[in-house]
């Protein structure tokens, strides 16, 4: 992303595309992503993202890995939007002159970003977690009847056991509910340890792509080129990704609101990293890590291209021209 100006509505149109781009591209390691943090010990599902997308694939059927995708599609456009031009806004603010900001500027002004997001990102964040869980209770309950029935097949007095339905909730229905049983702080549950994810992503993210690309420019001012940007957004994206995956993994543990009878439940942050610890040991804190990875490189790759092409002028020179 250069420092070129660009104008307000031409950014959020810029991080909406970006933003639908990514999301539909990646959406299936997504999920793969957060059934595999949510698996906890003694529900070990899925052993890597491979087995999870084949066993979804099974179970649910292809469109079964896009499950949540319609929340992500409809709220990217803001967050995207919200996260890209925040950055820009603070970065235009904190720099003197049109020089070049200094580390620590960059960082706040990623920071400010990270911050700014929050508001979008927890409900959107928080639906997309159920929907992209309920097919994992599904196949736990598979197995819990596949379990039962063996065992009562042992016996002379054998019970058939029913099938297990897939019961299908749709973002709005999820919605209603939370609104009717916790009000509007049930879709900003998780609200603390989001923040504590995508503040400090974006303190990582901002200025570490801001450097990578700087090192591809044409010129002593000139815009790097398309792909250095997409190098960069990748690179840069991946890295705080991974950097900050022990606190996607706590978020996505506190946002998960159907759990099985063996599995924890947790009253906060601090109480989810103590059980984690304590139940599973520090390695559960890489849990889709690499999936996570995965996604966000492409994602933020693809917005940084977006914005060098400046899609989102392209769009608004279309629009009749107001004459004052």
């Amino acid at each position: 992303m250069a420092d070129k100006q660009i104008s307000l509505p031409a950014k959020l149109i810029n991080g909406g595309i970006a933003g639908l781009i990514g999301v539909t591209c990646v959406f299936p390691i997504d999920l793969a992503k957060t059934r595999l943090q949510n698996q906890q010990n003694g529900s070990r599902l899925y052993t890597s993202m491979s087995d999870c997308l084949i066993k979804t694939i099974q179970s649910e059927g292809y469109f079964g890995m896009y499950r949540g995708a319609a929340v992500n599609l409809t709220l990217v456009t803001p967050e995207k939007a919200i996260k890209l031009a925040a950055n820009d806004f603070f970065r235009q603010h904190l720099s003197k002159d049109g020089q070049k900001l200094s580390l620590l500027r960059e960082m706040l002004a990623g920071c400010g970003a990270g911050t700014c997001q929050v508001i979008i990102t927890t409900p959107m964040e928080m639906l997309k977690i159920q929907l992209q869980d309920a097919g994992q209770c599904f196949m736990t309950n598979q197995c819990l009847v596949s379990q039962t029935n063996t065992n009562r097949s042992q016996r002379s007095d054998q019970v058939p056991g029913g099938p297990v339905e897939l019961r299908s909730h749709t973002a709005m229905q999820l919605t209603r509910e939370l609104l009717r049983s916790q009000g509007i702080a049930g879709l900003y549950k998780g609200q603390g340890a989001t923040l504590l994810r995508d503040v400090p992503f974006s303190i990582i993210y901002f200025p570490l792509f801001a450097n990578l690309n700087s090192l591809g420019g044409c010129g002593a001012d000139g815009p790097a080129p398309f792909y250095v940007s997409f190098a960069s957004g990748c690179i840069a994206g991946s890295t705080a990704a991974v950097a900050v995956n022990p606190v996607d993994v706590i978020k996505t543990r506190i946002q998960t609101m159907t759990r099985g009878s063996q599995e924890d439940t947790y009253g906060g942050v601090t109480d989810c990293i103590r059980k984690i610890l304590r139940q599973e040991g520090p390695s559960a804190f890489l849990k889709g890590a690499y999936c996570r990875a995965l996604v966000i490189a492409p994602l933020f790759g693809i917005a940084q291209v977006v914005y060098f092409l400046g899609v989102g002028e392209f769009l608004l020179s279309f629009l009749p021209q107001q004459n004052n």
